[in-house]
């Protein structure tokens, strides 16, 4: 492996580290100012109703940084500005979700409708340049299969579809605790970053911009969190993850080492079709990060916990591969 290679991706985090360092104390206090603060769930477990007011739109920290890192890495590679692109994407979906409920102070903003509709946009949009300016082709490497592809031919691009609205709706889901969205994708990027250097592909510096982000972030987002990340932050990251595992073309082994996301999203469909059909609740709330902390867990220790299942995880995904 090159040293040189590797020296530029360690100064492509340290870089977007700083910058997240640099910009925490600069827009935390401007986003206070303008009063852009989190409404709190009126259903929501008890002791998060003391977190009412903390900024929102923290999740501009982290595509700030991503995207100035950026610009300086990718050496107008076109697979990571497309990773770029879908990223700043759904950021700016998330975005207009966190002005709505900033603005007019409601724990929910863009309707279900309006945020599925851009969002399906916006993976079609993906799926059109993975379709005529890639020559990646509708293969997908298959888990624990010793590297053996399976061509979905026709069928890839709905689920290419599938998998980024998916992921992006179940990272969304996963940012309901201090640092929980953040140390959880940090892992899964740091799991492909290795993956592409590996892979000798031109993804690694973008991914590196993106664990550089997050670690700066952490600091000021691990509990008790000076700022969230809000939608802004946690849709970019899910289509920041789901467009990274398809250029890859390891989107199923997304599902293994995003395992989180997955029970996250899986804890919420299993509430609410359990209590459509038997009018009881599964689980103590929905997502499922709130069932453990209402069973008494402290925030801090679900957190932890979903750290080492996704460190574990990742592993496992080495294994699969």
């Amino acid at each position: 492996m090159d040293i040189f290679v590797i020296k530029n991706l360690i100064y492509a985090t340290l870089i977007a580290f700083l910058l997240s360092l640099v910009l925490g104390p600069i827009l935390i206090p401007f986003l206070r100012r303008l009063k852009l603060g989190q409404t709190q769930r009126e259903d929501g477990p008890q002791s998060h109703l003391q977190k009412q007011g903390t900024p929102l739109m923290g999740g501009l920290i982290i595509l700030t940084s991503m995207i100035i890192t950026s610009i300086f890495f990718i050496n107008g590679n076109e697979k990571a500005i497309s990773v770029l692109l879908v990223t700043i994407a759904f950021g700016f979906i998330g975005f207009l979700d966190d002005f709505i409920k900033v603005i007019l102070k409601r724990s929910k903003g863009l309707n279900a409708r309006q945020k599925i509709i851009l969002q399906i946009i916006a993976a079609i949009a993906f799926g059109y340049y993975f379709m005529y300016y890639t020559n990646i082709g509708t293969k997908i490497i298959v888990p624990f299969a010793n590297g053996m592809e399976w061509d979905l031919g026709i069928w890839f691009y709905p689920f290419l579809v599938f998998i980024v609205v998916g992921a992006v709706n179940a990272v969304n889901l996963t940012d309901g605790l201090d640092g929980l969205a953040s140390g959880v994708t940090a892992l899964v990027a740091t799991f492909f970053a290795t993956i592409s250097l590996g892979m000798s592909t031109e993804l690694s510096p973008i991914i590196c911009a993106a664990i550089g982000s997050l670690l700066g972030f952490l600091l000021y987002n691990s509990h008790p969190a000076r700022v969230f990340m809000g939608d802004t932050g946690s849709l970019a990251l899910g289509g920041f993850v789901a467009s990274i595992a398809l250029l890859l073309k390891m989107p199923l082994f997304l599902a293994i080492v995003g395992i989180i996301y997955v029970i996250e999203a899986l804890s919420v469909i299993i509430q609410v079709a359990g209590y459509k059909l038997t009018k009881k609740r599964v689980f103590k709330m929905a997502p499922i990060h709130h069932h453990f902390e209402l069973m008494g867990w402290k925030e801090t220790k679900v957190v932890a916990v979903f750290f080492i299942v996704t460190a574990i995880a990742c592993l496992i995904g080495f294994l699969a591969l």
